[in-house]
């Protein structure tokens, strides 16, 4: 039997993962199916192609065909493809071409009138990228739809239920807050936000947790066509999308900091609104996207986990998975992580040498 624990959308595509393979999966949740405590709620999440590592480029790929198999297999849209544009010295959109040109990924390289042109709802000050395999993900329907489908093919599922105390020997037994115990022959434990606090016989790499702020803005021409946006200069990486149902009144685009959140823990963060980032990000709005209201009809607060190099934590130790800290930007590998996860969970593969828990002192030993 495998136990994951945590139903955010790496857990919960782990579970549907290793369900739809005919194991028998027991999932864990601290909250309810699709709570809003952690970093996994909300409709609308980045999926795009456009990184400057080649590796996570190809992840991409494998993403994308993923996503569409967990579309057909629940029956249910989660991947809306609106095109992705790249912007700001610091994305450097000729080296994103160049490294999307050599994987085979569609894109353009605009200048900065011709971009203008394509989006006037846009202000451009140089060139941009585009490349139309972009889009926004439904995280709320995501998770609902790996959970439905990992209990139709047989899991059972703990909700409101902490994990309290794990202990590990040839199996791992679980305890939790309502006194029940659980063995299981493999863990996954997929935490997010609450991995540093959890008591684990392993060594984790440095973890950052933030309070993030997101901000949903009024299109001014309801019509307009909105693809995801990333700009970054040298004071702050900043992104935009369209929004979903929790965006206030629609249509809105929501646009947030990636870079710049308050330092926290699971258990100790405030959920308010930042109101400097607030005004931070209402100023961007009101310099750069003229299409939108730059007074936000909506707002609200995520959890990041970050690593020192931005990589995930995706390996084994005896018999717990760890899969964790996806840094801000791993809702778009959800599916692939799960596959990858049940593939760690079941012996079917060795974990990535890059999403290692001792990569660190690897990288080390390996400069020595």
């Amino acid at each position: 039997m495998i136990a994951v624990v945590g139903a955010g959308l790496m857990g919960a595509a782990t579970a549907w993962q290793l369900a739809r393979r005919g194991h028998q999966v027991t999932l864990i949740e601290a909250y309810d199916i699709g709570h809003e405590h952690g970093s996994s709620h909300g409709s609308s999440r980045i999926f795009r192609r456009a990184y400057a590592d080649p590796f996570y480029v190809g992840l991409t790929g494998r993403a994308a065909e993923q996503w569409r198999e967990l579309e057909h297999d629940s029956a249910t849209p989660l991947l809306r493809t609106t095109g992705g544009l790249d912007i700001g010295k610091g994305r450097d959109p000729a080296g994103l071409a160049a490294v999307l040109g050599a994987a085979g990924v569609r894109c353009e390289l605009l200048s900065g009138p011709a971009a203008a042109e394509r989006w006037p709802q846009i202000s451009f000050e140089g060139p941009a990228l585009y490349h139309s395999d972009a889009g926004v993900i439904d995280a709320d329907r995501a998770v609902a739809a790996c959970v439905r489908r990992a209990v139709e093919h047989g899991a059972d599922t703990w909700t409101g239920v902490r994990v309290t105390g794990i202990e590990v020997s040839d199996a791992v037994v679980l305890r939790t807050d309502d006194g029940r115990e659980l063995t299981a022959d493999t863990a996954v434990i997929a935490a997010g936000a609450w991995l540093p606090g959890l008591e684990l016989p392993l060594g984790l790499p440095p973890l950052t947790v933030t309070q993030q702020q997101v901000f949903h803005f009024r299109q001014r021409e309801p019509s307009a066509a909105w693809p995801v946006l990333v700009s970054k200069d040298a004071s702050a990486q900043v992104f935009g999308l369209p929004s979903g149902e929790d965006g206030g009144p629609l249509p809105a685009v929501k646009v947030a900091e990636h870079d710049r959140g308050t330092r926290t823990t699971a258990t100790t963060r405030t959920g308010l609104v930042d109101p400097a980032s607030r005004e931070r990000v209402s100023g961007f709005v009101r310099a750069r996207l003229p299409g939108l209201d730059p007074e936000p009809v909506a707002g609200s607060t995520c959890l990041y986990t970050t690593t020192e190099d931005d990589d995930f934590v995706l390996d084994r130790h005896g018999p717990l998975v760890i899969v964790s800290a996806c840094s801000g930007h791993g809702a778009k590998f959800a599916p692939t992580v799960g596959a990858m996860a049940a593939d760690l969970a079941t012996g079917r593969a060795r974990p990535h040498p890059r999403f290692r828990l001792d990569r660190a002192a690897r990288r080390r030993t390996a400069r020595a």
